[in-house]
Formats: structure tokens, sequence, C-alpha cells
């Protein structure tokens, strides 16, 4: 945790001491036990730059900045796999793609596995759980298991194929649901309830692929938006020539290969997030209305990131930095002043997640997650071990995406691609080079560091299944 240098340690001390003394205190408001709501807002291909909180300054997000502002924003959020519907496992479950086996889009949970994610476990402590959105995981979707369904399986629409009275974005019709859900709530009794957003994702193949809600179309019209600094042609050719042949080239044909449709694409895409943003806005406006704001704890995600052209290419998958970073913010609001607004650096993945959802609820954690709860990190504890690295693995899709696996250290990413023999190997100094823009795997100086990744990466494959 940081401190006020101006401080000396005993008014420091003295503060966070009675911080924490009058925690339990605020905990116990509202639900028997002090267990809090819990609302869980996950985006979908939601860059970790694209939010004010996070330094962008074109993007207008002031619900999400407002959380951060009050909460933890966690600068080094990563997933262990970038495509939605493993994501979107690994955060229901905690576990890495290894174990939980979902590889495609087709495969479901067993009931076994199911009752082991963090909405099922909550039901059986006492929890109302809802779900809204995008499912992601199988085909059958396990809408009987929750007491508010509405999700839906596949990609969705942005707007309704049947064409009755004015379409409603689908960003706006979820947030009518969360506020259905919330009306059904009572005060005696907990919720857990999960808004899985469809946006910013694309509308695949669509005309328009980043449909925004028609009261944002004029947002960022007079805006210029800056093309990456890897956009360059040059660093598409330093990729493999299976990768620059697969999925996320044909997509950047059809969204980046011009300055015009790369505008288009990134202000339509923006247009999205504040679409969302707007819709959180009215969920954090109606759980205040309740007198539940006290009481509710918020985490904000993705389940992955997204490329906007760099290196040529569109979409995620690949274990570069725009890909695999996510934002992520968690907000308790019974916390004193001095532990909001903070920044951790700490190493946080979407398996950790689940853990940490449980955690805040007192429900025991299920040694098959291999997450860690964050909640020490936003209590301002002393963490004094946590994750120096974790392991990256891709294996969807393989005729369309290379599969690919790798470790990101603190300082390091290595990548391993799997698509031939020998593997090629990519080595990046990311303290160095944030962009990714040289590959030292090459270099003489660099073979030590490269042997010891090596050794790390077949540590982590063979420990985590």
């Amino acid at each position: 945790m940081r401190r006020d240098k101006s401080w000396g340690w005993s008014l420091y001390a003295a503060v966070i001491l009675c911080g924490y003394a009058c925690y339990p205190l605020a905990a116990a408001e509202g639900q028997p036990g002090g267990r809090p709501n819990i609302i869980i807002l996950l985006a979908d291909d939601l860059r970790a730059d694209a939010l004010g909180c996070m330094g962008n300054p074109i993007i207008q997000t002031p619900s999400i900045d407002a959380l951060a502002q009050k909460g933890t924003l966690f600068r080094n959020a990563f997933v262990t796999t970038s495509i939605c519907a493993v994501s979107r496992a690994s955060i229901l479950c905690g576990q890495y793609a290894r174990r939980h086996g979902i590889h495609d889009f087709n495969t479901d949970f067993t009931a076994q596995a199911l009752a082991q994610t963090y909405p099922l476990l909550l039901k059986k402590a006492g929890y109302r759980i809802g779900f809204i959105g995008k499912y992601g995981v199988g085909r059958n979707l396990p809408a009987q298991e929750f007491d508010y369904w509405r999700g839906f399986p596949g990609q969705g629409f942005y707007f309704a194929k049947e064409k009755v009275g004015t379409p409603q974005h689908l960003t706006a019709r979820m947030g009518d649901q969360a506020l259905e859900f919330l009306a059904g709530c009572k005060p005696e009794q907990p919720f857990c309830l999960s808004i899985s957003f469809k946006a910013p994702h694309a509308q695949d193949g669509a005309v328009r692929e980043f449909p925004p809600d028609p009261r944002d179309e004029k947002l960022y019209a007079d805006a210029v938006i800056p093309r990456p600094a890897t956009a360059e042609e040059r660093f598409f050719r330093l990729l493999p020539s299976f990768v620059q042949k697969s999925e996320g080239r044909r997509r950047w044909e059809r969204r980046f290969a011009t300055d015009a449709m790369f505008q288009q694409t990134v202000k339509d895409y923006y247009r999205l997030i504040t679409g969302m943003d707007r819709e959180i806005g009215r969920i954090v406006d109606a759980v205040a209305r309740r007198g539940w704001e006290r009481q509710t704890l918020w985490l904000f995600t993705s389940d992955n990131g997204f490329f906007l052209g760099e290196r040529g290419m569109s979409d995620k998958w690949l274990m570069y930095e725009e890909s695999i970073r996510v934002p992520l913010i968690i907000m308790d609001p019974r916390l004193p002043s001095q532990l909001r607004g903070r920044k951790v650096d700490a190493m946080a993945l979407n398996i950790d997640i689940a853990p940490t959802i449980l955690d805040w609820a007192g429900v025991p954690v299920p040694q098959s997650m291999q997450g860690k709860s964050l909640r020490p990190w936003v209590e301002g504890q002393n963490v004094s071990s946590w994750r120096r690295d974790f392991f990256y693995e891709h294996h969807t899709l393989p005729k369309l995406i290379p599969p690919s696996e790798g470790v990101r250290t603190e300082r390091w990413s290595y990548i391993r691609w799997l698509a031939q023999e020998p593997v090629i190997e990519e080595l990046y100094d990311i303290q160095a080079d944030p962009r990714q823009e040289r590959n030292l795997a090459g270099r003489a100086e660099y073979r030590a560091t490269l042997e010891e990744l090596r050794l790390r990466w077949s540590q982590l494959r063979q420990e985590l299944e």
C-alpha cells in the first residue's frame, strides 16, 4: 500500500488501524453476517487502455472512472487465454484452460464443474443470483440454476432481428434487465448479479460491425484517433508467416486497412464503450436509490483485450499486450477513505475473479480454483507472497488462429508459436520495450534469459493441469 511520505509512521498506522476497526461495523450493515451484495460487470473485447481512468484522453467513461476513483484500479491485469469462451469459463470457475478443459465454443461445463462456479457456490450459500447477457460457455444455458436469467447463447445481436417498434440497443436492454433484477431483490437476502455485456465486441460480418446506440452516433465525430505506433507494415512483416495469414489479418482488412476505416471503427468501438458506461451509471444509481450503495461491492473487467490495428491485426488471441491486458476495478464502499482511489501494480488474472468474489462473500474457495483472492490488495494489506509470472495458452480454432503458449513475468514476455516444428519463439523486455517492438529471442546476450523462460514455461505447463 502506498503512503503519503509527509505522514509519520505513527499517524499512518493509527489511521489504518482505525479504518479496520470501523470496517466490521460497516460491513455488518444490511445483510446478516455483513455479506455484501456483489455486482460483476464484464465487458467483451475491452482493451485495458480504452477507459479514461486508464489514461485514455479521448474516451468518455465517467461511470467506470467513478468506480475506479472510489475503489482499486489494477494496472497489471491479464487473461490467461484471450478469447471469449475460454476466458469466461476461467472467470466463472477460477481455473486455467488446461484444467477446465473448455477450448472451444461448444463445450459445456459438466454438472460437477458448474456447481463449482462462483454463482452456484454463492446460491448454495444463500445468495440470490442473476445473470444478464452473453454467457459464452457451451451451447446449453444453465438458466434453471439461476434465480434470474436473461442470458443468451453465442454472440447475440445489438439490435433485435424482428423489427417491431423502435429498435432498442442491446446494451440499453441489458441495463433495463439489471434494474428489473434489482427490483426483485429483498434487503434481507444478499445478491450477486453478473452482467455480461456484448459491448464493445463486433457484430462479426455485419455491414457496420460496431453499431452504437443511436444516442451515441455524434460522439467523437470531431476526434482524430491516433494510429498505434506498431500499426506500420514493418511490424506486420515481422510476424511469422502463418500469423500473417490468420483470421486476425482478415478482420483487419475489413476494419483498419485504410485511415478512414480505422477512424470509423475505433470511433464506433469507443461509442459502444460509452454506451455501456451510461448503463453502468444507471445501475449504480438504481442501487443507490434502494439504499444499498454502502453494502454493494462492484467488480469491473473484460474477458480479453483487443487489437486496434497493432501489427496489422484485429481482435485478440495472440500473446501481445494489447490482447492479453484487461482493465480491472474493484470497489468496496465499506472500506475507509484511505483505501479508496488506489492503483495497484500487482499481477492480477482473470482466474482471480471467482476466488475474490467468494472470499468477500465468506464462502470457502474450492481447492480446484487456481486463482487467488485479490481482496488483500484492495484492503491495503501487506501481501508478502504473490505471483511474479503466469502461463498463457491459446488452442482454440487452430485452423484460423495459430496456437500459442508462453510466460508473462513482471518484466519479460516469452511467446512460443506451436504451429510448426521447431517452434518459433519471441522474447520482449516489457520494461524497456512496452510495445514489444524488438524481439530479443535471437540475440546471444539474452540466451540465458530465453533458457530460463523456456524452463519456466515447461514447469508451469505441467503444474497447472
